[in-house]
């Protein structure tokens, strides 16, 4: 539609419906069967797979207009969506956080988290390359490439990446 960014070198499957306002940032992966509505936002190398979901209204009912009503949804910098996930509006997925596959986002969700579920849930941390990470007291190692991670107030931050 009208009024949509799209970044560089992205990637949209079939099947892929983009409404107004929408922002795609650039090497965004967009996998089959995705409506992206107004209101999100996908910063650069995200990576959203099959089939899932954003919302943009918080409480949808055919013959009432909220357009005025939308809120903003916020995928950062490197995140990954999971095939069938689905996005409530209004909320934030921090970079390189990872949410996994049928998982519905209630809240925001913090950097490099693994969220799960339904609602989904913090139960671990991921690295930027993706590898789940080994938790040594308060500091996280990554098995595949030896990222290191430190324990923060609001999760975790990168200490030292590759």
């Amino acid at each position: 539609m009208d009024d949509v960014t799209i970044g560089q070198n992205c990637n949209l499957g079939a099947n892929v419906y983009i409404e107004r306002g929408v922002v795609i940032g650039n090497q965004v992966k967009i996998k089959n069967n995705i409506a992206i509505y107004s209101g999100v936002t996908c910063e650069d190398d995200v990576f959203l797979g099959p089939n899932c979901v954003f919302t943009n209204v918080i409480n949808p009912r055919s013959f009432i207009n909220r357009k005025s009503e939308f809120r903003p949804t916020l995928i950062k910098k490197g995140a990954s969506i999971g095939a069938n996930a689905t996005i409530v509006c209004g909320h934030t997925v921090g970079q390189y956080a990872m949410v996994g596959a049928g998982a519905v986002v209630t809240k925001d969700i913090p950097p490099y988290a693994l969220a799960v579920g339904n609602p989904a849930k913090c139960i671990g941390w991921v690295c930027k390359c993706g590898t789940t990470l080994v938790n040594e007291g308060n500091t996280f190692q990554c098995p595949a490439c030896g990222n290191l991670y430190q324990q923060t107030e609001d999760g975790i931050q990168a200490v030292k990446e590759k």
